[in-house]
């Protein structure tokens, strides 16, 4: 059985920052892929970003240069670290993982809510 617990959300004034955890049930050595994913209302569900077991990460163009992915395997958590916030980056922000073992099944998050308001 695999959980995420997402945490870190919340309000954040524009140009501000955040950082969201994400906190897997299981070793993230399991997952070949991990990743957040988004969704504004209205909108569909998007790539924010990836990072390999490699470590080889892949950002959303709106996101490049502002996010960070990273992931620390001792304590079983990837984390998204997001800076110069806008209020386009307002969404539910969404864990992601395939493990090695079922590598085209995406595993999910409950999300947390990020707002970007002054």
């Amino acid at each position: 059985q695999v959980q995420f617990v997402e945490s870190g959300g919340g309000l954040a004034q524009p140009g501000g920052s955040l950082r969201l955890s994400c906190a897997a049930s299981r070793s993230i050595t399991s997952f070949w892929l991990m990743g957040w994913y988004r969704q504004a209302p209205g909108k569909q569900r998007e790539l924010v970003a990836t990072i390999t077991s490699i470590d080889t990460t892949n950002y959303a163009a709106s996101v490049k240069g502002r996010f960070t992915i990273s992931r620390a395997n001792a304590e079983n958590t990837v984390y998204l670290q997001m800076n110069s916030l806008n209020p386009e980056d307002t969404a539910v922000y969404y864990c992601n993982g395939r493990l090695r073992a079922q590598p085209g099944y995406n595993y999910w998050g409950q999300g947390t809510q990020v707002t970007v308001s002054s």
